[in-house]
């Protein structure tokens, strides 16, 4: 997490040039973003929940003395934002997407679903680790850092020495790769539930 975001909590947000703010937005969008998804399972409600919890954010502006609570805090509030979101709107609920079932999860954020549908989700996991195993290293490294730690593109960057467009890149790459692979697998099965 670089400065910009600890901005966030540190200032009156309101005084930040419109160019800080959205650096700052955009940052914590990627933050976040990945844990919403996988809680919502929708591009469009992802994007609803971040502005949402940003706005909480901004109202609400604790003191941290580190960056590891200031990071928590920010999830928490996503979270709660993401949860509140599936209660007012059940129909989003037990819902398997072949296209979201290998994102970034948090423990204890997963909303309880049908033995079937763990099931299924359970086995559509395996397949998708099967199939990022066999991608290049470059493409699991990607995968590993973004869907599995959770890691911003920025981060990533950073960790790699690799350029945020580049990765962004060759995260598409990988992700279409997957999901080319994964329909192969369980399109049939996909089209059958659709009868």
């Amino acid at each position: 997490m670089s400065n910009s975001l600890e901005l966030l909590v540190a200032t009156d947000f309101s005084q930040l040039s419109e160019v800080l703010q959205e650096k700052i937005y955009y940052e914590y969008y990627d933050y976040v973003y990945g844990m919403v998804y996988y809680i919502v399972k929708d591009h469009a409600a992802t994007e609803d929940i971040i502005q949402d919890a940003f706005i909480q954010i901004i109202k609400k502006k604790p003191i941290f003395d580190n960056v590891i609570k200031l990071k928590a805090w920010l999830k928490v509030v996503t979270k709660n934002s993401s949860i509140n979101y599936l209660r007012k709107n059940k129909k989003h609920r037990n819902q398997v997407d072949i296209e979201s079932v290998y994102t970034y999860i948090d423990e204890g954020l997963q909303v309880p679903i049908s033995v079937e549908n763990f099931v299924e989700s359970k086995m559509m996991e395996d397949s998708i680790q099967a199939i990022v195993n066999s991608l290049k290293p470059e493409f699991r490294v990607l995968i590993e850092y973004r869907w599995k730690q959770g890691l911003s593109y920025r981060e990533i960057s950073e960790l790699l020495d690799i350029s945020e467009e580049v990765i962004k890149q060759r995260l598409f790459r990988a992700r279409e790769n997957v999901k080319k692979k994964l329909h192969k697998e369980w399109g049939v099965m996909d089209e059958q539930r659709k009868i």
